[in-house]
């Protein structure tokens, strides 16, 4: 599942999370759609519900954590 994938299913089922990158800077869903980069959209990402959004690297595992998810 891409990044894109996943933001689109937290706007669609109006899921109260804010999306909290490194620095901490708290994010929407539909911001995040808007305002990212396609390459970074088209990231294959995996979501833990209610912990976070994690990158999936090209061995399959998961990589770094994109976003910490945080209830609104």
């Amino acid at each position: 599942m891409s990044l894109r994938e996943i933001l689109e299913k937290l706007v669609e089922r109006k899921v109260p999370v804010w999306l909290c990158d490194n620095h901490n800077k708290k994010w929407e869903a539909k911001d995040l759609l808007r305002d990212l980069s396609i390459p970074m959209l088209k990231k294959k990402a995996h979501i833990q519900s209610g912990l976070y959004i994690a990158e999936i690297n090209e061995s399959g595992y998961l990589g770094s954590v994109l976003f910490r998810l945080q209830h609104k």
